[in-house]
């Protein structure tokens, strides 16, 4: 009994030090020009705006930066992309998009963003943050199974990227940046995070769990004495 009862208080140690989940944002490609998750909302940018229309992400640092199709030396449109979308070129570049980053706030915060990336280069970042807190930095050759060399057309260079929060990891903004012409994305993705118990109130409730066990094991001891 006692061997059993030490193993069940082992057990609660070990719940109560994986109660703070290590940061993480991992990066997943997916297939299609639009976002997989059946929840996500979507900011496709058609209307030459980019305006949140369901009314939770702000863009903010956007001059020029919406367009449409193709033009050498400034911007591609993503492979089997005939809608507006968005680019991102060098401040001071002197071509469309040149206003260096673009912001998107969130008015809540998110568990997972997604974008249809095209012509994807090293020198497209996207920056995870969580408040004033840099979570991630992310660069066109990190995403898995791309080839970041700014093809037009090929499919390693042309794909849906996901960034995802795991163990309850949230984030509010994010920042696409470029140092070359240029970084294009459409079809912005991103699903409000889930509701889940502040890692507090976890502790909390594991504490009163371990002192009951504790509490236990004290009065099988005390049995175990007086048998003796």
């Amino acid at each position: 009994m006692l061997k059993n009862l030490s193993l069940a208080l082992l057990g609660t140690t070990v719940i109560v030090a994986s109660a703070n989940p290590a940061s993480a944002v991992t990066m997943v490609v997916s297939g299609g020009m639009f976002s997989s998750y059946s929840d996500a909302k979507t900011v496709t940018f058609d209307d030459g705006t980019a305006n949140d229309p369901n009314g939770f992400a702000t863009y903010s640092n956007v001059t020029t930066n919406i367009v449409q199709g193709s033009v050498g030396g400034q911007y591609a449109s993503p492979y089997g992309d005939t809608t507006k979308f968005l680019t991102i070129a060098p401040s001071g570049s002197g071509v469309a998009g040149d206003s260096g980053f673009v912001n998107i706030n969130f008015k809540e915060a998110v568990d997972y963003f997604g974008f249809y990336a095209g012509s994807l280069d090293s020198y497209n970042y996207i920056d995870i943050y969580s408040g004033n807190q840099l979570l991630k930095t992310f660069s066109g050759s990190d995403v898995p199974g791309a080839v970041a060399d700014g093809s037009w057309t090929s499919g390693q260079a042309n794909m849906f990227v996901n960034l995802v929060g795991e163990a309850g990891e949230k984030f509010d903004r994010v920042v696409m940046r470029s140092n070359g012409i240029a970084f294009e994305t459409d079809n912005h993705a991103y699903r409000l995070a889930q509701s889940v118990p502040e890692p507090s109130a976890m502790l909390g409730v594991l504490a009163i769990g371990a002192f009951g066990t504790t509490s236990l094991l004290k009065r099988q001891q005390k049995k175990v004495a007086v048998k003796a």
